[in-house]
């Protein structure tokens, strides 16, 4: 496997940890505010720190998936939020890519990549969670194009200029019947609904109603009644990208911590210096660094080519779970400091326990590894 950084990746992940470091302060005022700067969104776009995986033809930078993965992991040192746009980006601009047809790639993906606007994804319904194959959202035939009616449940859902979703289109079992579709949330018959999150404020989560709304033929993606599918096979790099996110806020919170500890004293000593201090945080950066392999690894897959399927399902349990544990430890090893909410570390500690249910909860991804390890009929 080969993890070396071209001078072209370096600068890219360069400019990501610059941005990181100047939006670190304002971390806080995101979250109350419930939104991100479409300013910082379009700075981000014209850096080219949005699906730089993706063709230049669409805005991106022909990079390679490791590399975003790099760069994802750099902006959420700063502020895990922003550093979602790049993520969503990404696995948007993806599923455009290989199924939208041309007319609408050509729109929307550089929309996306620029920074102009975000595009987000509506699996996920109110009824439904992990069971993302049985939607109750219906689309059928009229006037030339598609009519759609149900509920989506989905981050930037407030901020959004358009979303992919999923609905039944046919009768079938679980995840068959299934079709995507681009949808732009200014369309007649859609309102919007902010969900009162305990974390992660800033991206906006929220529902999306869809009552009657009408789209023209040409925004149905891929083949109608095989979006779960086609589709799906997008949230692999979206996996291990949410990994990576998530083990930057864990590095940059172990880095604060470290510091802390070598500064502040108790009984004429550094805190470090006490093995009870220094011994979790050395096991925590064991963790955040073999988490951070198994990310790179199934990048390196992706870039190759390569099955990841599997690798993808670990790195989305594994590493919200790692990074909240030590985020978790870091909390405690401030003491009473830890605990103030005009610090980062309880924000962290908030936006990261979100990711270990959105886009794959841990008993889903747990399922599909077992899948991969044995014959579907001795799987769970």
């Amino acid at each position: 496997m080969d993890f070396a950084l071209d001078e072209a990746m370096q600068h890219d992940i360069d400019s990501a940890a610059e941005i990181a470091t100047r939006i670190a302060p304002g971390m806080a005022e995101r979250q109350r505010a419930g939104r991100i700067d479409p300013d910082l969104v379009r700075e981000m776009g014209r850096k080219g720190l949005i699906a730089p995986e993706l063709p230049r033809a669409f805005g991106g930078r022909d990079g390679r998936s490791l590399a975003t993965g790099m760069i994802a992991e750099q902006i959420a040192r700063g502020d895990l939020n922003v550093a979602y746009v790049q993520i969503i980006g990404s696995l948007v601009g993806q599923v455009l890519a290989r199924n939208a047809p041309e007319e609408i790639a050509a729109r929307w993906i550089p929309h996306l990549t620029s920074g102009a606007g975000i595009v987000a994804i509506g699996l996920s319904e109110p009824g439904n969670g992990s069971d993302a194959g049985s939607p109750s959202m219906t689309a059928h035939r009229e006037r030339g194009g598609w009519v759609l009616r149900g509920t989506k449940s989905m981050s930037f859902a407030m901020h959004c200029d358009a979303a992919v979703v999923f609905a039944r289109t046919a009768d079938g079992s679980r995840g068959r019947g299934l079709s995507a579709f681009l949808v732009e949330l200014d369309r007649e018959g859609i309102t919007r609904r902010r969900l009162p999150d305990m974390g992660t404020t800033a991206v906006g989560r929220g529902l999306i109603d869809v009552d009657g709304t009408w789209v023209p033929e040409g925004h149905l993606l891929g083949t109608e009644g095989c979006a779960f599918t086609q589709v799906m096979q997008g949230f692999d790099f979206s996996r291990a990208l949410i990994g990576m996110q998530v083990l930057g806020a864990a590095q940059a919170t172990l880095e604060e911590t470290w510091e802390y500890t070598s500064t502040r004293t108790a009984f004429d000593r550094p805190l470090s210096s006490f093995q009870g201090l220094a011994f979790p945080l050395a096991e925590a950066e064991t963790q955040v660094a073999a988490a951070r392999l198994l990310c790179q690894k199934t990048l390196w897959l992706k870039d190759n080519d390569l099955p990841h399927t599997k690798e993808a399902a670990m790195c989305k349990w594994w590493a919200p779970k790692t990074a909240y544990d030590v985020i978790h430890q870091c909390l405690l090893s401030h003491g009473q400091y830890g605990y103030l909410t005009d610090r980062p570390i309880e924000q962290r500690l908030r936006d990261v326990l979100g990711l270990q249910i959105g886009d794959g909860t841990a008993q889903i991804m747990k399922l599909v590894i077992a899948r991969h390890c044995v014959d579907r009929e001795a799987a769970p």
